[in-house]
């Protein structure tokens, strides 16, 4: 028996391609450096903010990155002359980082991934705590899990 996938198969697109590879770069070696992550870990994290800041450039509407992505959010804001130049550019406007540390939960988290999935990005969900083998309160995108 042949079951139908759900969805068909495209190419999903990933948010380090919205930006120059030398500015992607530049934007993970920074967050490496300034987080102590391993570069592997700083690359994934940029991909996910940069997905995450083009879904909420693109919308308008307001979205908590979750304690995993946000460094690199912050990453991004700090090279201001790019992150400027970036938002302007794609969306005539500069999105704006409004803290809601407290909005991070995991439903809240759920509904960020599935509006960056909804705009064909792909989502590394061990980076968001949504995982099916991720455990509230343990894991909210930065636990033992993910």
């Amino acid at each position: 028996m042949t079951v139908a996938p759900d969805r068909p198969a495209v190419a999903l697109r990933h948010g380090r391609d919205l930006v120059s590879p030398e500015l992607f770069e530049r934007l993970t070696d920074f967050c490496a450096e300034e987080y102590g992550y391993e570069r592997s870990l700083a690359e994934r994290i940029m991909d996910e903010a940069l997905a995450f800041v083009d879904v909420m450039g693109r919308t308008g509407e307001g979205m908590s990155p979750s304690r995993a992505v946000d460094p690199g959010w912050h990453t991004f804001r700090l090279h201001t002359e790019e992150y400027d130049a970036f938002c302007r550019t794609r969306y005539g406007r500069f999105v704006h980082h409004t803290p809601k540390s407290r909005y991070r939960d995991r439903a809240t988290m759920a509904d960020a991934v599935a509006r960056i999935r909804a705009h064909g990005f792909s989502v590394d969900e061990s980076l968001w705590g949504t995982r099916a083998d991720c455990n509230e309160p343990a894991c909210c995108g930065d636990g033992p899990c993910c």
